[in-house]
């Protein structure tokens, strides 16, 4: 009778970190023991041999993301863990709840201080982080967007501590990345490990292009009958562009550039083969800054010259709407527990990171009598570039931090360290604990639709809090359980 493979999870310690995987909860219907067996069952090393396999499909599908240095641009894939992520039916009912309501905050507050900015006016948020922030629009004051909807697209970045509640660390208005892999993640696990996943009933994931696609049609200006809709995006040299292709195929429209689109009279038009096709809704992944020569940067080449035009004339919608950049700020993000409060009448359900505003005196000495025990991070930054790990810099880091604040306070926030939950991830030592967040996406027409689990992004490295892929994280298929696990 053959040997079973030693268990994989023998040395696996998570200390007092939540684990993802091996932390008892309510609603798990046996889903996480189960995965557990089955992932013994594999052993180490035929799971590494698969999960290897798996990585080279990305780079065969041509799954990759764009790193961009002085030197060079390097095409790499994010690297992904075969070990997935659970969460429970409770833990998503609470995420999917909270992810509706901090969407609807920031269309509401968005739509405020274009109009009007009652908030600022009734003191629950300072003036100068609106209308001194470099997000905000002024061509935006009194613009119509229909629905009120200026985030069609969100992306709200979240962790768990140490008792695993669910804390949000940042909203992306603006032009959030990653869904992508969200779906192509499941499709792999479904190739690679159909043995894990056998009788594990999951919320699924693959119809976003579907509910993309709806409320792209949804939010087309009034009375077009069979709206046409783009994804607009800068080229193949944006760093994102493989999930460009990827989420106009899973919509069914044309992926174009900026040179495929001409306005006249106030209308956009697609050229195509066929002559020129009027076009309804642009799903645009150009920042606010190139979208059009005549009103933003004249020397952008990658937008469309007067299409702000077009849009304010009721005769095609952008989504993203511009000027989504103030509710993403990081100094914003500090007050959208008053903002959810002053707009819905309701306590966040999600809370937010303890934050301190640097630009408030208050906040400033706190920091720099804190600086080590802190996260300092710029509030312009993504991707995890700026950032201070108090605890983790050395001397000569922290006073280049230091000094930094001193200069620019307007510029930073700082917060707590986190202890970020971990999940069980395969490396070069066998299954170890690493940190993780989670992005879930939210797509808004009308009404709002969260799908089901999103991005769990891991950090790779032993001990790193970092993890963003252009960092050198990585990525795990997110599992929202369903009901239960069938018997067999």
């Amino acid at each position: 009778m053959p040997l079973s493979p030693p268990d994989p999870f023998r040395d696996y310690d998570a200390g007092a970190y939540f684990c993802e995987l091996t932390r008892l909860r309510e609603g798990d219907a046996g889903a996480a023991a189960l995965v557990r067996a089955r992932i013994a069952g594999i052993g180490l090393d035929a799971l590494r041999s698969r999960a290897a396999a798996a990585e080279t499909e990305l780079i065969n599908l041509g799954i990759t993301f764009t790193v961009y240095s002085e030197a060079n641009a390097i095409d790499r894939i994010l690297p992904f863990d075969c070990i997935p992520r659970l969460i429970t039916p409770a833990e998503w009912r609470q995420l999917e709840r909270g992810v509706g309501q901090r969407v609807a905050a920031l269309n509401a507050f968005l739509h405020d201080i274009y109009h009007g900015a009652a908030i600022v006016k009734d003191g629950v948020i300072p003036g100068e982080l609106v209308f001194g922030n470099a997000n905000f629009r002024p061509e935006m004051v009194d613009f119509p967007v229909r629905f009120g909807t200026y985030v069609h697209i969100c992306g709200t970045d979240i962790v768990r501590d140490h008792a695993g509640d669910f804390l949000v660390l940042e909203d992306n208005a603006r032009t959030p990345s990653g869904v992508s892999y969200v779906v192509e993640n499941r499709h792999l696990m479904a190739r690679a490990f159909p043995d894990l996943m056998s009788g594990v009933r999951l919320r699924r994931v693959d119809d976003y292009g579907r509910r993309l696609l709806a409320a792209m049609v949804e939010i087309a200006p009034e009375g077009v009958d069979d709206p046409q809709v783009v994804l607009l995006s800068p080229g193949i040299y944006n760093s994102a562009y493989f999930e460009h292709v990827f989420l106009a195929r899973e919509m069914g429209v044309p992926l174009v550039e900026g040179a495929d689109l001409v306005v006249e009279d106030e209308r956009v038009f697609m050229r195509t083969t066929g002559g020129r096709r009027a076009v309804h809704t642009i799903y645009r992944r150009i920042g606010d800054d190139f979208l059009d020569p005549t009103v933003f940067r004249a020397d952008s080449l990658l937008g469309v010259p007067g299409l702000i035009g077009a849009w304010r004339n009721g005769n095609v919608t952008l989504a993203n709407a511009v000027g989504t950049g103030v509710a993403d700020d990081k100094a914003v993000y500090a007050y959208m527990p008053r903002i959810i409060r002053y707009y819905l009448g309701e306590d966040a359900i999600l809370a937010n990171v303890e934050t301190h505003i640097c630009r408030e005196p208050e906040g400033l000495a706190y920091t720099l009598a804190n600086l080590e025990r802190l996260v300092v991070k710029p509030v312009g930054e993504s991707g995890g570039y700026g950032i201070t790990i108090g605890p983790r810099a050395s001397r000569a880091a922290l006073e280049t931090a230091r000094a930094a604040l001193l200069a620019d306070p307007t510029n930073w926030i700082s917060q707590p360290v986190v202890s970020l939950s971990v999940a069980p991830t395969l490396t070069e030592e066998g299954i170890r604990p690493r940190h993780l967040d989670l992005r879930p996406f939210a797509v808004t027409g009308r009404d709002t639709w969260v799908m089901p689990g999103g991005l769990s992004r891991v950090a790779l490295k032993a001990g790193s809090l970092i993890v963003n892929s252009s960092q050198g994280g990585g990525s795990k298929d997110t599992w929202v359980l369903d009901e239960g696990v069938d018997a067999a």
